[in-house]
């Protein structure tokens, strides 16, 4: 399991060997720093944590200094913190610098972003309702979500119901996306299909926990 933080760039297209388009996203991979390796004896599992995006040290609070620096490694002022959980984190280190070349072409990857926020939406958006009749005198009910509950039993909508209400800004995975470019360069990865999220969100790539039976087959695996 690997794992790398990066911003969606966009998308565009690429031209592989045998003259197909393909739709691809592109990514700006790191670079990444290991701020923190957790073990099983000291946190109770294993992880490591990488930093992402470097700033100027008074945009930090003195506890995320500290952070950075206590264990007397020389790691840049990072704005983003976040876990992967590995199985194995002994050939991990604190300070190690990770880049996109982690990842190969051909190999399949899950992305995690956050969606576009939509702000608040009635029904027929965020679930896709139906709505009402189109004609007989419905001047009013087209989008309307129509009855919700019962008057007597039990009185009451019941919790996570489908309504109205906020829509988007939250987090979004998109599993077994093929990387069809690696960049290490300029840091870039370009994988296939969409990413959730805006230009310049942030994305968590990491390898994929879904992989079809064949891939897992072709590797030895069982």
């Amino acid at each position: 399991m690997k794992g790398i933080l990066g911003r969606k760039v966009g998308m565009t297209q690429l031209l592989t060997e045998t003259g197909v388009v393909v739709p691809v996203t592109i990514i700006e991979a790191g670079p990444c720093y290991i701020t923190q390796v957790k073990t099983a004896e000291k946190d109770g599992y294993t992880a490591i944590q990488l930093g992402y995006q470097e700033t100027k040290p008074k945009r930090l609070t003195k506890g995320e200094i500290g952070h950075l620096r206590h264990r007397n490694v020389n790691l840049p002022a990072l704005r983003i913190l976040r876990e992967f959980r590995l199985k194995n984190v002994t050939e991990f280190a604190v300070g190690q610098k990770l880049l996109a070349d982690i990842f190969m072409v051909g190999e399949l990857v899950d992305v995690q972003g956050t969606s576009k926020g939509r702000g608040f939406q009635g029904g027929v958006k965020r679930h896709n309702f139906r709505g009402g009749p189109r004609t007989h005198g419905q001047s009013d009910r087209l989008r309307a979500p129509g009855a919700s509950s019962s008057g007597t039993t039990p009185g009451r909508i019941y919790k996570g119901k489908h309504m109205a209400g906020h829509m988007g800004a939250a987090p979004v995975t998109v599993s077994n996306l093929r990387v069809e470019l690696v960049d290490p360069e300029r840091n870039l990865l370009a994988v296939r299909g969409a990413v959730p999220g805006a230009r310049g969100g942030l994305v968590l790539i990491s390898e994929a926990r879904k992989q079809p039976l064949a891939v897992i087959r072709a590797r030895g695996g069982k």
